[in-house]
């Protein structure tokens, strides 16, 4: 790691800035910012936008304003080093005749991982490696969760009363939380891969399960048309087969997989074409299967909505990474539904321990994020 001046972090935070404008689109791609410098002077920017398109840096050198001879360039990401659906950026840095690369961390994709500097050092680029770091690692979570461990990245939401209730009695859920919640809720649904729900909640709610693009930011908005907005993958938990075809969430035309077990073949056709689905043939837990098949499918980002039985198996099983718990200043009573499920849960010693990531207020809701006690984030090394 170099040392860094107070101008290489603004540069680098500009990176950081830029790539964050990708998280709407870039699935299953990770988010790249890039921002070129000559004598002081940002001359050319750029970031990913989807997959298929122009990566970063190659974004960033279509912009400039003059030649880039002699530049520094800033990347969040390691330049990728391999030919793809676009020709490696370590090459295209290169030919433009940089001098030197600073890159905020390395790339763990076992198609890069290292190779990107290896070829820029070997003519005779200057590069440093870990300018915030930490700010990089976070903005790609899911996509450096499933290059590390082959599994995405899974957030579990919930929303809840002050007691910890999540409906009455008889079921009534709609709604727990206001207008402003459900909103933000809109808002991370779209920047996930793919959404998780079950079979009983599909039954109870019957939910459509997408994003809705009214209810997302107007800067969203502003750059997507609701026909082009992508939708994320809606994946269903019914090894019963409970599920048809005349739920609401079929009149929306985007990608649906119905997992079930390899002894429950389902008749298809009355389902649309949309619809596919996915038998689970691992010896291992269901969920732990699930979660290494959407990794093979290149989901990086999970967001589940889901009732207490499946919320308290994926706790249970240690499979969540981020817990975002909506609080409604309301109060159900203890007859009312809880949160989760966990039944074999008998001592408090036992019980999963959570961090407090961060707390705000929602029109009249808070917001609170968890990471599980013991989780530590992997390096990548390059």
């Amino acid at each position: 790691m170099g040392n860094f001046s107070i101008q290489d972090q603004q540069f680098m935070q500009r990176a950081l800035n830029l790539a964050a404008l990708g998280r709407w689109t870039t699935t299953p791609n990770p988010m790249v910012g890039c921002v070129i410098v000559k004598n002081g002077e940002v001359i050319g920017e750029g970031y990913h936008q989807q997959a298929g398109e122009g990566h970063a840096e190659v974004r960033a050198f279509a912009a400039c304003t003059q030649s880039a001879v002699g530049a520094t360039l800033y990347v969040t990401l390691e330049p990728c080093s391999h030919y793809g659906r676009t020709p490696p950026c370590a090459l295209k840095i290169i030919e433009n005749g940089i001098k030197k690369v600073v890159i905020a961390m390395c790339d763990p994709n076992p198609l890069v991982s290292g190779k990107g500097i290896d070829i820029l050092q070997q003519a005779g680029i200057e590069v440093v490696v870990g300018l915030m770091e930490q700010e990089a690692e976070a903005l790609n979570q899911g996509f450096l969760k499933r290059m590390r461990t082959g599994r995405p990245f899974v957030r579990l939401k919930m929303a809840m009363t002050i007691d910890g209730k999540t409906a009455t009695a008889s079921g009534e859920s709609k709604w727990i939380t206001g207008e402003a919640a459900r909103a933000d809720v809109q808002s991370l649904r779209a920047q996930a891969s793919a959404i998780l729900s079950a079979s009983g909640t599909v039954l109870v709610d019957d939910p459509l399960l997408n994003v809705r693009w009214q209810q997302l930011p107007p800067e969203v908005r502003q750059h997507y048309a609701e026909q082009t907005l992508r939708q994320p993958v809606r994946v269903l938990m019914d090894s019963n087969h409970r599920i048809r075809p005349y739920h609401k969430l079929f009149g929306v035309q985007s990608a649906v997989w119905l997992v079930g077990g390899e002894k429950k073949p389902r008749d298809m056709s009355p389902f649309p074409d949309f619809v596919e689905a996915i038998y689970l043939t691992s010896q291992q837990s269901q969920l732990a299967a699930l979660m290494d098949e959407l990794g093979k499918r290149q989901i990086n980002t999970l967001w589940i909505e889901a009732g207490a039985n499946l919320a308290g198996s994926l706790i249970s099983a240690g499979l969540v990474d981020e817990l975002i718990v909506y609080i409604a200043p309301k109060l159900l009573g203890d007859q009312a539904r809880g949160l989760c499920h966990m039944p074999d849960l008998h001592a408090l010693a036992d019980a999963p321990q959570w961090t407090l990531i961060s707390a705000e207020k929602i029109g009249e809701d808070f917001k609170m994020i968890y990471h599980p006690k013991a989780r530590h984030n992997s390096e990548a090394a390059c």
